[in-house]
């Protein structure tokens, strides 16, 4: 398949973004469980997620007359943030279109950067309409936010230090939005690896991907929903849907609510900021995800930590207020119950 990246291609991407990427830490995971689960913690990456890997990887290939003007780019917030880093320490200025639902803390990390931030409706078609618009009329270099090969191969770093930190591992879970990441982890394991599991999680309200998978051609969705800002593109690139197609092994999908409490436990058992994007991974682990039995590690990317204090509180506002109606719900099935099995119990015998 000629539009596949190259394992070749990731390599030089780790060589070109060496000293501006960190290399992550993988850190296991308190889990009481048989198969050991280690995290790969993009939440501790530069600008906070791993977008800065694909970013600086495309801007540093722009030639000089490319770049002369400025980039742009549309985003919920990560790659934003990731752009303006990148353009800033090239040089080249910066403007992000985002939605106008943006979290506070990811349109300030952008703006803190150095980058121009537009506000453009909800969805991710809403914000590229608006970019490519702005693009033209300036004569800004677009900077695409997953469907790039270049895009994908620096992404695909994060697959390559996973295989070189942890030779045992059998399955690694990639979050899903556009499809970069995962298109690059994948790409970049299985072409060394391809014994090794690539597993993609999405929420049930934005599972593009696993649409695309069913109907075997990227679908757009008519809406998506979702406490995971960062994964809820309508629809799947062609070029990321192409890599996951030909290297990811399973789509599965968790809810809102498993999402909220991966983010809790990592706050709370693993010491992790991490966000709703990022914690998707987790989620699907203690949420007992049907995945398949594994003999070896497993891996979870936790893709970002751009998460404010405002969102943690309300996620374990959520968290209270699930708890007790599904304690509600206990009490009032016992009660049922024990209603029930007052009415069928047998009269007694009479006294002789």
């Amino acid at each position: 398949m000629s539009s596949v990246v190259p394992v070749s291609a990731i390599e030089e991407a780790a060589r070109r973004i060496e000293g501006v990427v960190r290399r992550t830490p993988l850190v296991e995971l308190p889990l009481d469980a048989r198969v050991m689960v280690r995290a790969k913690c993009e939440n501790l990456q530069a600008a906070g997620a791993f977008k800065i890997r694909g970013a600086y990887n495309f801007i540093a290939q722009l030639s000089r007359a490319e770049s002369r003007c400025g980039v742009i780019t549309y985003s919920s917030g990560n790659h934003a943030q990731a752009v303006a880093l990148a353009a800033g320490l090239v040089g080249v200025p910066a403007v992000v279109v985002m939605p106008t639902t943006a979290p506070s803390i990811k349109v300030e990390g952008a703006q803190s950067l150095g980058a121009e931030v537009i506000f453009e409706g909800t969805t991710s078609a809403d914000r590229k309409t608006r970019a490519e618009a702005v693009a033209r009329d300036r004569g800004l270099q677009m900077v695409p936010p997953f469907d790039h090969a270049s895009i994908i191969a620096g992404q695909g770093t994060v697959g390559l230090e996973i295989l070189r930190d942890c030779p045992e591992v059998a399955r690694v879970l990639v979050p899903v939005g556009g499809g970069g990441l995962i298109s690059g982890v994948a790409a970049a394991i299985k072409q060394r690896r391809p014994e090794v599991r690539v597993i993609g999680v999405e929420p049930e309200g934005a599972a593009k991907m696993r649409a695309s998978f069913a109907a075997g051609h990227p679908v757009t969705l008519d809406r998506v929903a979702s406490i995971a800002d960062g994964l809820v593109p309508v629809r799947p690139g062609d070029l990321t849907f192409d890599h996951a197609r030909r290297f990811v092994d399973e789509i599965v999908t968790v809810s809102d609510d498993a999402i909220a409490g991966a983010v809790l436990w990592l706050f709370r058992r693993a010491k992790l900021v991490v966000e709703t994007s990022g914690a998707a991974t987790l989620a699907a682990i203690l949420e007992d995800v049907p995945m398949g039995a594994v003999d070896g590690e497993t891996v979870v990317v936790l893709s970002g930590g751009n998460i404010g204090l405002d969102a943690l509180a309300e996620i374990a506002g959520r968290s209270m207020k699930s708890a007790e109606r599904a304690k509600k719900s206990d009490e009032r099935t016992k009660k049922s119950e024990g209603r029930s099995q007052k009415k069928t119990a047998s009269p007694p015998k009479p006294v002789a």
